[in-house]
């Protein structure tokens, strides 16, 4: 069976003169051609989130005519976001993204209407959300949401394009669980299950060449055209993985999982997918201590072992004065165990607490029990107690 699907759009009514001239380029190509622009002009897309992805997917969407976009995106501009996250520019540091993304739009399409949805994805809002919209575009960085993501869109019979970036590797596809072409998968047909928590690192861990979103968001926009116009074949049961490094490819054939439990209701999806394990929260309960407990650690002249979990790149980024190297992988292996200190307490801490509570799980089970962690990790330090420090 053929992959071509249908238009997702009817065509608008009528292009302007001053749409006609803007969009020349596209109409002299007889694929697109006036129907194909008319299509793109009536079109509705919501972008899930405006950072990496987000960034360039905005960019050129607007540039090629997209009626209506949708933005979704609670966060605001950091100044380490400006590697990657080209909508955004020196002087909206501070600034809602959302905010940030439809000044810039502006600068690009006048003829765009932009709808921001300032608060953050939840099951409580994410079906009145979607349904105002043809397609989405998710190029989120978290299982939580991608999985809020999928369900709501299968619930709504929504197609979307989904994109993932992490250092120099991304991956593109489509979803659409009930595509007219007899192809619908969904995103649980790929990933049934989530990862362990702290098995994926996330960007902000593990980093992303920032010229990476424009490869992959380019693509996620290509492929929201397509769908659109109606034009070429999707990547509808196809999973496009491209390495940077290699500047390769490779395609990735993707079929309907038959033990894929049919999507009925919205569930919990921190829970699903395990943001920290049970034992990480066990472990931290009671076992927390604040940027400025440790500070006051530090004012008495206590006699402890902070223990930094991050990897020795992180460290050498920032780090918190007097802390030890020993990355997280080495304690849960048990190689590191031997390394710490058994006469005095010991303090743990990471990037924000993830990886420090799971450590700290490792240590309880290992005898350690007076081990605490430091909430919040060196971001909450750098934030309450150190401001001279950057961060990442």
């Amino acid at each position: 069976m053929s992959g071509t699907l249908p238009p997702l759009v009817e065509p608008a009514a009528e292009l302007t003169k001053e749409e006609v001239a803007r969009y020349s380029r596209h109409l002299i190509i007889p694929d697109v051609g006036m129907d194909g622009q008319k299509r793109l002009k009536n079109a509705k897309v919501l972008v899930i989130g405006a950072g990496g992805l987000g960034s360039p997917a905005l960019l050129y969407l607007a540039a090629a005519g997209v009626g209506t976009l949708g933005v979704i995106d609670f966060d605001v501009v950091d100044e380490s976001n400006l590697q990657r996250q080209v909508i955004h520019g020196v002087s909206d540091v501070g600034k809602p993204k959302a905010v940030s993304a439809k000044e810039s739009i502006a600068e690009i399409n006048p003829f765009v209407d932009v709808v921001l949805h300032t608060e953050q994805l939840t099951t409580a809002n994410a079906l009145d959300v979607f349904r105002g919209y043809d397609l989405i575009l998710d190029g989120t960085d978290n299982f939580a949401t991608r999985y809020l993501v999928n369900d709501a869109a299968v619930l709504l019979d929504k197609p979307y394009v989904w994109g993932s970036i992490f250092r120099f590797e991304g991956q593109v596809s489509v979803f659409w669980e009930n595509a007219p072409n007899g192809r619908g998968l969904n995103y649980r047909d790929l990933y049934p299950e989530a990862p362990p928590p702290g098995m994926v690192p996330s960007c902000a861990e593990g980093g992303v060449l920032g010229v990476l979103c424009a490869s992959i968001g380019s693509i996620m926009v290509t492929e929201a055209i397509k769908l659109i116009t109606g034009i070429g074949e999707p990547l509808l049961g196809r999973l496009i993985s491209y390495d940077a490094l290699e500047m390769k490819y490779r395609e990735v054939k993707i079929r309907k999982d038959p033990e894929t439990p049919k999507i009925t209701e919205l569930i919990d999806y921190e829970a699903f997918c395990g943001v920290v394990s049970d034992d990480a929260q066990d472990a931290a309960a009671g076992h927390t201590i604040t940027p400025a407990e440790l500070k006051a650690k530090f004012d008495a002249g206590e006699n402890f072992e902070l223990i930094d979990v991050r990897e020795p790149h992180e460290y050498e980024i920032v780090n918190i004065k007097g802390a030890k190297l020993i990355p997280k992988d080495r304690i849960l292996s048990g190689e590191a165990l031997s390394e710490l200190p058994q006469d005095k307490p010991i303090v743990l801490h990471c990037k924000s607490g993830a990886r420090s509570a799971e450590a700290l799980a490792a240590l309880h089970r290992a005898g350690f029990k007076d081990a605490t962690h430091l909430g919040g990790g060196v971001l909450a330090w750098a934030n309450q107690i150190d401001k001279s420090l950057p961060t990442y």
